[in-house]
């Protein structure tokens, strides 16, 4: 073993991340030009292209670094060396800390996720979690001297495309009533010193193009977010403008598709943001931005923190069991981990490998805020004590080949992790019927949204839904999920005589992708409170034409519109406003 070869194989790493990430900020900053050409399909193919993006860079740096280990390949001493010398390289690095995770990646592909030890690979960094706090140099600056036209319209030409507005003057007029009526009650407004700050990018996904910022008085600061949209006639406009935490938090969930931000240091748009939402996990924010393989690494440091600092068990999920996954999670903690079944309830039939690639399919996808994100971990390993006796039992019981015990510890060889939410059946049987009203209501907007991005759910029971801290209804169990373009939607044809009407098994023919929605009436046959109320808002669901109709949409090319607010937040853009009567 020689140090200069342990150089050269941490150089190599190193340069496998410098191309990696420059090829990702090459893919983001063509997302500005995908939107001023309204390329939807384009910007859709380019999110999917930065996704694969990692798992072609490491698989490409582990060619080269066979060739320079050799033999050494699996030497852990050899290892140990190396991430010495690749923790030198990238001291004061701007991006350090997705360096490591580069680091990390080519180290579990050559020892397939196991013995992951913080002396072979950065389990934790030895320079703190993210680089120095400093988040001045990424936002713009627009002094409020008691006039809010001024900077108002100073800002909207900063951040303006190669494309008029379709109106700014009403925009303006729009974002101050809304700051009247809205924030004035709850902000003051009239301290010195106030300000808009912006971070200096735009914010890219689907068909919008979000600004986001804060205004800051004083010690007191309120986060904003301005949503850019395209008219039919190639203009823009203002769509509307969130405040606060929980709309900001919204507009960045875990159930979105990933931003595309020109954020040459990523570390000081995640801490600006993080800022601005306090109690979205760092990690979240990280995959928000596309660098979602970081998020994993910084979810696991701050998983471990939390197990080191609480005592309380994994229990069984609540909720129905599930026939594909089996889930578990503890009371302190804000997420749920499924692993596969060895075996399926029937009649479920489909292998370990097709589950994976619908997940798989899910992270690729554009997620239209219906479908939680998810970190995939392979030979994770826990503290044997934390797992309560019942759950050790479960786990025995329905995934014998991915549990494995050593003294102390228990390693599971596959599971995912994702946010917890309370299950829908769950959450209806103590609801107000206003909560019913809504969250039903939700619930076939879940259905449709999910739809119109060319995703079928498949199974639609409510057990299968959850419901976030913000009252939405998301989606979470991919094991049926195919396409909407697979599949064949059909109507149940009349019986022909009394024989076929009173018959236990189906008179007609049923092809693999055959799909009748006038049967979706029975995911709600436990529920009548709840089918009653779904039925008056969302009964186009059980109609052959409603899914008939959007598929013809998608093969036409159209792009849905996936708004990350409410619709009755919207301007009014056919109101016509002179600033001067504001």
């Amino acid at each position: 073993m020689s140090k200069e070869q342990q150089e050269r194989f941490a150089r190599t790493i190193l340069n496998g991340f410098e191309s990696y990430f420059a090829e990702f900020q090459n893919i983001t900053l063509a997302a500005r030009s995908r939107f001023e050409s309204q390329d939807w399909l384009g910007m859709h193919e380019a999110a999917i292209q930065r996704i694969d993006l990692y798992k072609a860079a490491t698989t490409r740096v582990l060619q080269y670094v066979e060739l320079i280990a050799g033999s050494q390949l699996h030497d852990y001493h050899f290892w140990c060396g190396a991430r010495e010398i690749y923790a030198d390289l990238i001291r004061g690095h701007n991006n350090f800390e997705i360096a490591e995770t580069f680091f990390n990646s080519v180290y579990c592909a050559v020892f397939k996720h196991r013995k992951i030890r913080d002396e072979y690979a950065f389990v934790f960094s030895p320079q703190g979690d993210m680089p120095a706090p400093d988040v001045s140099k990424v936002y713009r600056v627009y002094p409020l001297d008691g006039d809010l036209q001024t900077p108002l319209r100073k800002l909207l030409e900063d951040y303006r495309f190669n494309l008029p507005y379709e109106d700014v003057d009403r925009d303006i007029a729009n974002i101050i009533e809304v700051i009247g009526s809205y924030l004035a009650p709850r902000f003051n407004m009239r301290r010195e010193g106030m300000e808009f700050q912006a971070l200096e990018h735009h914010f890219f996904r689907n068909k919008g193009a979000y600004i986001v910022g804060r205004i800051v008085s004083g010690p007191d600061s309120m986060p904003f977010v301005l949503p850019i949209l395209h008219t039919e006639n190639g203009e823009v406009y203002v769509d509307t403008i969130l405040f606060g935490a929980d709309k900001v938090s919204v507009v960045f969930s875990f159930t979105r598709a990933y931003f595309m931000v020109d954020a040459s240091i990523p570390s000081q748009y995640v801490l600006f943001l993080q800022q601005l939402m306090p109690a979205k996990p760092i990690s979240e924010i990280y995959s928000s931005m596309g660098y979602n393989k970081h998020g994993k690494t910084y979810y696991y440091r701050c998983a471990h923190r939390h197990m080191t600092n609480t005592t309380d068990q994994f229990i069984i999920a609540p909720g129905i069991k599930g026939m594909v996954m089996s889930v578990f999670t503890m009371p302190s903690y804000d997420f749920v981990f499924k692993i596969i079944k060895d075996k399926f309830t029937p009649p479920k039939e489909m292998t370990r490998e097709q589950v994976k690639e619908k997940y798989r399919l899910v992270k690729r996808w554009d997620r239209a805020g219906r479908m939680a994100d998810t970190q995939e971990f392979t030979n994770l390993a826990f503290a044997r004590e934390r797992f309560s006796e019942e759950l050790i039992a479960e786990l025995h019981k329905v995934a014998p080949s991915l549990i494995e015990e050593h003294g102390k510890a228990l390693v599971i060889k596959h599971v995912y992790v994702e946010r917890r939410m309370t299950p829908l059946n769950l959450y209806l049987q103590d609801a107000t019927d206003q909560q019913v009203a809504a969250v039903m209501d939700e619930y076939g907007n879940a259905i449709k949204q999910l739809a119109s991005a060319n995703i079928f759910p498949g199974d639609m029971l409510l057990k299968n839904f959850g419901v976030t801290r913000h009252g939405r209804v998301v989606f979470y169990d991919y094991d049926e999920i195919v396409p909407l373009m697979d599949c064949n939607f059909r109507q149940i044809p009349p019986p022909r005589d009394e024989a076929e009407e009173m018959a236990s098994q189906p008179w007609y023919t049923v092809g693999p992708n055959d799909i009748f929605p006038e049967e979706f009436r029975l995911f709600f046959s436990g529920n009548q409170r709840a089918r009653k109320v779904f039925d008056a808002v969302h009964s186009d669901i059980y109609e052959v034409s409603f899914w008939r109709g959007l598929q013809e949409r998608i093969r036409q090319g159209y792009v849905e519109d996936f708004f990350p607010y409410r619709r009755k937040l919207r301007f009014n853009r056919t109101r016509k406003k002179q600033l001067a009567g504001v």
